[in-house]
């Protein structure tokens, strides 16, 4: 009997968790993705975003950032990631990133969401 309820199972769960399977790339995500790749190791215009939760600023091995964003001291985490995409010159002043940030609450708070899964 209870291998018989064994492949129903594993049909109601989950593979992954929701806390870390990749979640939709949200619409507002196409200002990043414009300089931003989310593939391991393909820098653009702007570092790989793939894997950012978690790493210092200024880190990823193989891009050139501003002298001010390696001394930023910053983590990326959810905090740090809205805080930055509200207003990066001001969250790091002497950032080369050329982005106004993105205003709306709700957008941004989706961007954070899915660079939190890459």
């Amino acid at each position: 009997m209870a291998l018989a309820t064994f492949p129903l199972f594993l049909a109601a769960t989950p593979l992954f968790s929701p806390a870390t399977a990749q979640q939709a790339r949200p619409p507002a995500f196409a200002v990043c993705a414009g300089c931003h790749s989310t593939q391991v190791g393909k820098t653009a215009f702007g570092p790989s975003l793939h894997g950012v939760s978690g790493r210092r600023a200024g880190t990823l091995a193989g891009y050139a950032y501003s002298p001010a964003l390696k001394a930023s001291g910053l983590t990326w985490n959810a905090k740090t990631l809205d805080r930055w995409l509200t207003d990066p010159r001001k969250t790091v002043p002497g950032t080369k990133m050329p982005f106004n940030g993105i205003q709306e609450r709700k957008a941004r708070e989706q961007v954070v969401t899915y660079l939190l899964t890459l």
